[in-house]
């Protein structure tokens, strides 16, 4: 599944870069566990936490697509959108706790790449199995 590979690669890297975040801000602070009610700290562990909440379960539908033989220029746009969401939304919520349209947008295109990948792949159920 070269598509998955591509994209799950990609934010991997995001997501170490993300962690590397927390952990800066951790030893900057000089605080181990939770966010020490430091702003910075907890906007960077959100950040994190939001990227980790949203991208397993998009990875796992790019997957499934890809496996059932979906397009693979879908499959790309789907990989491109979510990768450029969740940097938009790292970005966004990076900077503030306010809406923002780096969070705005990369919420909203997370969301829509999630609702495509579950409709064709409900599609591809129905199609096949109906």
């Amino acid at each position: 599944m070269p598509v998955l590979a591509l994209y799950s690669g990609l934010l991997g890297l995001i997501f170490i870069a993300l962690s590397y975040k927390v952990v800066k801000h951790r030893k900057q602070f000089e605080i181990g566990i939770g966010d020490g009610d430091n702003k910075d700290l907890g906007r960077s562990i959100r950040v994190q936490a939001n990227f980790t909440e949203y991208v397993p379960m998009a990875l796992v539908l790019l997957a499934v697509f890809e496996y059932n033989k979906g397009d693979l220029m879908v499959a790309h746009a789907c990989g491109i959108l979510l990768v450029l969401a969740r940097l938009l939304h790292a970005y966004g919520l990076g900077k503030t706790v306010r809406t923002s349209f780096g969070r705005f947008v990369g919420v909203l295109l997370t969301w829509v790449v999630t609702i495509l990948l579950s409709g064709f792949n409900i599609y591809y159920f129905l199609l096949t199995h109906i």
